[in-house]
């Protein structure tokens, strides 16, 4: 006996698809939530979130997204684990296909964020989210007031995170591998002039030092050029090197960027060129990256989904 059909499946359990799932539900849909290998997304790595509109204290960003999970099951959201191998959309429905079933469905909307890339340095793993290895300055630079930090990287982003931290911390180290910056003219020359930021030129990580006591004391570096090893002092560690959008298995059903990013239909945030699919979230946003902007894209999608299901007999 084949499954049912489902009217909307929502792939990822971040703050885009968990409100996907809150819109969907509300309106009846009864949407399936399919979790991956990190349920909840990279906010749950996050240990306080204070730039989420109506917490004034902050939240635990495990918290957070527990609380939109449990608000979308109020209202009929279901949830099952599950990693999406491929999406078909040959015929429709459509039909995703997962390591150990398929599954079938009207609407599919895609929110399965984008991962970080990291150095694999020694104690880095062990000393992200919470205890001063991060990626977002956005998210966690006001936690460094005062205290010197270190970015990774030599990109738009990097330049873009040294910036930002200016704001916060006394000093901030910029480590490069090369002997300039990467990054776009204008942000290289704010970076390199901004009174805060010293460039560390020709150096690579070696290693986070703070693992025995469970937080940041140090980043080892080594130059390229020499060999030699030395240690920066400081007390946060952002690692500024890009990100790998979560969107594999869908590619040739949506239009993807260079970078991997989905690419919606102009004039839209989140329709792409399939009917009936829809994306939300970090997975095709690489300017914002934020909680607030993905929960936003999930609405979206949500809404949209509703009405092009009522025209298509949803």
């Amino acid at each position: 006996m084949s499954a049912p059909v489902e009217n909307v499946v929502i792939v990822g359990t971040g703050c885009a698809g968990l409100t996907a799932a809150v819109y969907t539900g509300r309106a009846n849909l009864s949407p399936l939530v399919l979790e991956g290998a990190q349920p909840g997304g990279q906010l749950t790595t996050t240990s306080e979130v204070e730039n989420f509109p109506g917490f004034p204290e902050g939240v635990d960003g495990f918290m957070l997204t527990q609380n939109i999970r449990k608000q979308a099951e109020k209202f009929g959201a279901r949830y099952q684990s599950g990693t999406v191998l491929s999406l078909d959309t040959s015929a429709w429905p459509h039909t995703l296909k997962l390591s150990d079933r398929e599954i079938k469905a009207k609407v599919v909307i895609i929110a399965t964020g984008a991962s970080p890339r990291m150095t694999g340095i020694p104690g880095e793993k062990e000393l992200y989210g919470g205890k001063g290895v991060t990626t977002c300055a956005t998210c966690d630079g006001a936690f460094y007031r005062k205290m010197d930090v270190a970015v990774i990287g030599g990109g738009d982003s990097a330049a873009e995170e040294a910036l930002f931290l200016t704001r916060f911390a006394s000093k901030v180290y910029l480590v490069h591998r090369r002997d300039s910056l990467r990054a776009s003219k204008i942000m290289a020359d704010r970076a390199t002039s901004h009174p805060k930021i010293q460039c560390v030129w020709d150096s690579v990580p070696v290693a986070v030092e703070g693992v025995e006591q469970g937080a940041v004391s140090g980043l080892k570096i080594k130059n390229v050029k020499t060999g030699a090893e030395s240690v920066l002092q400081v007390k946060g560690i952002f690692v500024a090197i890009g990100h790998v959008p979560n969107t594999a298995p869908f590619r040739g059903a949506v239009d993807t960027d260079e970078g991997g990013y989905i690419v919606p239909l102009a004039g839209s945030q989140v329709r792409t060129k399939t009917p009936g699919v829809y994306v939300a979230g970090d997975c095709s946003d690489h300017v914002y990256r934020q909680a607030i902007t993905a929960a936003g894209m999930g609405c979206q999608a949500a809404i949209e989904a509703e009405r092009w299901l009522a025209e298509h007999g949803g």
